[in-house]
């Protein structure tokens, strides 16, 4: 039984929740296109806590999402949650970004498939079965019209996040159900959070890093 701190900066979902014993309580979140994550995380943080009449040094854990997703978005939460951690004396959950994403979608039957888009026609993905269970390990992979065929012809898939819109203009099966609009959010890290809280699963507060599945690539500046 934990009061939890919760932060989710993987794609350009901003979120912050708080969460008692599994439940989110408290939730505060801005989907800004622009990545505002550093000029916005901490102001979140201390808005939560002081509309919630919560001292931050109240907070059992600070949980952040893992990843995969944006490296900046990333680097920005984690590097706020173990700030937080050392300040408060405080331990470290890590949430993965796409299990979280897939408790967005609610069914008894199927597999759900969180994605993530990445550059290009690639997505980060992993696969769950209706209990939220992984049966397919995260991967980046390129996108194609049989992508994912072997789950598809088996039954119903859940294609959820920031990776559906380029998936649905090239998976046309009839067992492809797209969830539209949706990111990871804050709002659904607390339940496993408190899990791994409840374990002793956490993270070395000096030495984690995020998930960031891939090598970060510096585009060059286009020529003006």
């Amino acid at each position: 039984m934990a009061l939890l701190l919760n932060i989710e900066t993987a794609t350009t979902n901003c979120s912050v929740s708080l969460s008692k014993d599994g439940e989110t309580f408290a939730l505060k979140e801005d989907n800004d296109k622009g990545y505002s994550h550093a000029e916005r995380l901490h102001v979140y943080i201390k808005a939560l806590c002081d509309e919630n009449n919560i001292k931050q040094s109240q907070i059992d854990a600070v949980a952040v999402s893992k990843g995969p997703g944006s490296y900046t978005g990333l680097r920005i939460g984690v590097s706020a949650a173990k700030g937080l951690c050392f300040a408060l004396d405080k331990p470290l959950i890590s949430v993965s970004t796409l299990e979280a994403l897939a408790h967005q979608v609610k069914t008894v039957e199927g597999v759900i498939v969180a994605m993530l888009d990445a550059r290009r026609m690639e997505v980060y993905s992993a696969v769950y079965d209706s209990n939220y269970n992984e049966i397919r390990h995260i991967e980046a992979e390129i996108l194609d019209a049989h992508s994912f065929e072997s789950f598809l012809n088996a039954g119903k898939v859940y294609f959820v996040g920031n990776g559906v819109e380029k998936t649905k203009t090239l998976i046309t099966h009839p067992n492809a159900v797209f969830v539209e609009d949706k990111l990871p959010s804050a709002r659904e890290m607390g339940l496993l959070a408190e899990a791994k809280y409840n374990a002793k699963d956490l993270e070395d507060v000096a030495y984690f890093e995020p998930y960031y599945l891939k090598d970060f690539v510096a585009l060059k500046p286009k020529a003006k």
